[in-house]
């Protein structure tokens, strides 16, 4: 989907009973798995063939809202913040299906060269998926 923000990709994730901690919310765990699929199928959306390999380089987590099991299920949207020379920003936001915004999120994704161990730039083919994601607008 496009917004002013660019392109966004959504994902929607189902909640179990094993994703609560003792007080009957989502554990703050489960958050970070969540926003690792939503980054995954932000990724394949976006750079699909272009593909190199990335490293999760830093997560932000501003906690909202809680959200319970009889929420059934959250909404996470992903779109990129910002290109650097060898990481992307994406920002994501999680929601309850009535769109309280239950958490907001940083993601710092890092170029990585196998081979070398190490950061690398980002290569022309992702880049240019990456200039497509940020123009794509509503």
């Amino acid at each position: 989907m496009t917004t002013e923000r660019g392109h966004v990709t959504r994902v929607t994730i189902p909640l179990r009973y094993r994703d609560l901690d003792t007080l009957g919310h989502l554990n703050q765990s489960v958050y970070h798995v969540m926003l690792e699929e939503a980054r995954v199928a932000f990724i394949l959306d976006v750079l699909e063939k272009q593909l190199g390999a990335f490293v999760l380089g830093r997560v932000e987590i501003d906690y909202r809202h809680e959200v319970r099991l009889g929420d059934r299920e959250v909404v996470i949207d992903t779109w990129l913040d910002r290109v650097g020379n060898s990481s992307i920003r994406l920002a994501s936001r999680i929601a309850k299906p009535d769109g309280t915004v239950a958490a907001e999120a940083i993601t710092v994704l890092v170029g990585w060269d196998p081979e070398k161990r190490g950061a690398r730039p980002l290569n022309d083919d992702e880049r240019a998926a990456l200039s497509a994601a940020e123009a794509a607008t509503a």
